[in-house]
């Protein structure tokens, strides 16, 4: 068997193989519909908040006259919201409130009658059936990413004109790279808790944030001896953590609620506030880094294929930046534009990308500029000029394209920057605007009780920002070097001169 036999199958397109195989991709995509279908509720709403999110920036940086209404991706999360969730929190009921506007329970009245526990999934504690829903959640999730898994081996194995790539040897070289690993489970952590989070969640952010005395619950009276009704703002003022009292982690209030990680001064479930956080910080880091690569890539491409004086001015440009100082310039201009429209538009979220990315793109911008001038140096891109190709289609079709590997690995890494950016900025009491939930604002919130029993306020959200973070940083550091084994090699051989060398 020749080597072009060897590395090529030599039938037909892509369609032509799937007629003459089509059991492993039906099979797959079988399972896939039937995944996809019992969360697909939750995947479609999370959907269109991005959609919103991504609306209202473009809304924000087009010009006058160029702006897209996002009333349709508000409908589609609505309906969105509307479909059944297999693991929806009124599936697996944990605790429940009543409605007084809509006039019906949101999630099925609980309480303890003294006896055993009335209206949770199976009869369970309400501790309890909040595991099996978190459990279930998280199964779902390997499950979903075991089935891309198979997707992909089965697509290498049965369907792929090459035999081998490169990009094989990348994937093995990430599987077998531990620090890789851990930060990718981290982020898969923390995109479940986004994804997910609000059927996770004790409660809804309406409820527990938002208008807590609009809405009722039932418990149980034990000085009564009967099941009575509250408001949950009214619950919430007697069942807070401070200096006085405390409902820490992993307890019940009086009112029979069950807080997997305590409740906060006001009285709200943190592990709620966290939930609907995280899925705010996630959106918000997102736009922010596609914006920061949308101007370095644009930046790098012009300044390698122009150089000269358009390389020039980017440096001069960059270097401006750089010199004033990054935090305070942040501050300043989260000041300067609070007040404005623009500061409304997904509760200041959309603010804060806009900032961190007119600040953070010269970072980025500098750890491509290299490679892209080492690109524009290649004989094919004299080659292209002569054939009379434009620039745009040269710098998109040559030089672009050996960028995408460095803009993964810096993206992956600035995410995680952009989020801590983002709960510094709500601790100082800028940025998010409350009572939006973010992990700053928790941390802000519960510092005055750091050496008190009420110490989870604060040590909850600030570990999970510390630990999200570093799980940011070692998915970047596992795609680098697995896109780069050398990158590895140089990084011991350093370290090992810097122990005197391996003499």
């Amino acid at each position: 068997m020749t080597t072009q036999q060897t590395l090529f199958r030599d039938h037909g397109t892509i369609t032509e193989r799937l007629r003459e195989n089509p059991g492993p991709a039906a099979v797959w995509a079988s399972v896939g519909v039937l995944l996809i279908g019992l969360q697909a509720g939750a995947l479609l709403e999370f959907a269109g908040v991005v959609a919103i999110t991504v609306l209202e920036t473009i809304n924000v940086v087009s010009p006058a006259g160029l702006s897209v209404s996002p009333a349709p991706a508000v409908a589609f999360k609505q309906a969105a919201a509307e479909l059944p969730h297999l693991l929806a929190r009124e599936t697996i009921t944990g605790h429940g409130y009543y409605s007084v506007a809509a006039d019906e329970w949101v999630t099925g009245p609980v309480y303890f009658d003294g006896n055993q526990w009335v209206g949770t999934f199976l009869g369970l504690e309400p501790k309890h059936a909040w595991l099996v829903r978190v459990g279930l959640v998280y199964a779902y999730t390997a499950a979903l990413l075991g089935w891309l898994w198979v997707g992909y081996r089965r697509w290498r194995r049965h369907y792929r004109a090459a035999e081998w790539t490169p990009r094989d040897d990348v994937v093995d070289r990430f599987r077998n790279h531990s620090w890789g690993l851990f930060g990718c489970l981290i982020v898969v952590l923390f995109l479940t808790m986004v994804v997910f989070g609000p059927a996770m969640a004790p409660t809804t952010n309406q409820i527990n944030n938002v208008d807590p005395y609009s809405y009722e619950f039932k418990y149980y009276d034990e000085a009564a001896g009967e099941v009575t009704t509250a408001t949950v703002g009214t619950a919430n003022s007697v069942s807070f953590s401070d200096n006085t009292q405390t409902v820490g982690l992993w307890s019940y209030d009086e009112f029979g609620r069950f807080h997997p990680a305590g409740t906060m001064p006001d009285g709200q479930d943190l592990f709620t506030f966290l939930m609907h956080g995280a899925q705010l910080s996630l959106v918000v880091g997102l736009v922010t880094v596609v914006l920061s690569t949308v101007l370095a890539t644009t930046a790098a491409l012009l300044s390698a294929y122009y150089k000269g004086y358009v390389d020039l001015g980017m440096v001069l440009l960059s270097d401006a930046i750089f010199a004033l100082p990054g935090l305070l310039l942040i501050i300043m201009l989260s000041v300067l534009l609070g007040g404005t429209w623009i500061a409304s538009v997904y509760d200041g979220g959309v603010l804060l990308a806009l900032i961190f990315a007119a600040t953070g793109w010269p970072g980025l911008w500098r750890s491509i500029r290299g490679p892209a001038l080492q690109t524009a140096e290649q004989p094919w891109i004299d080659a292209a000029r002569s054939f009379g190709q434009t620039p745009r289609v040269t710098m998109r079709k040559h030089i672009l394209p050996y960028l995408a590997g460095y803009l993964l690995v810096y993206g992956s890494m600035s995410l995680g920057g952009v989020i801590i950016g983002i709960a510094g900025l709500s601790y100082l009491g800028l940025g998010v605007n409350p009572p939006a939930p973010e992990w700053g604002r928790a941390v802000d919130m519960g510092q005055s009780y750091i050496s008190s029993s009420s110490w989870h306020i604060s040590i909850v959200p600030g570990t999970a920002v510390t630990l999200l973070v570093i799980g940011f940083n070692a998915l970047g550091d596992g795609i680098r070097d697995a896109i780069d084994p050398e990158s590895e090699a140089e990084a011991a051989n350093t370290a090992g001169a810097d122990r005197g060398g391996g003499a």
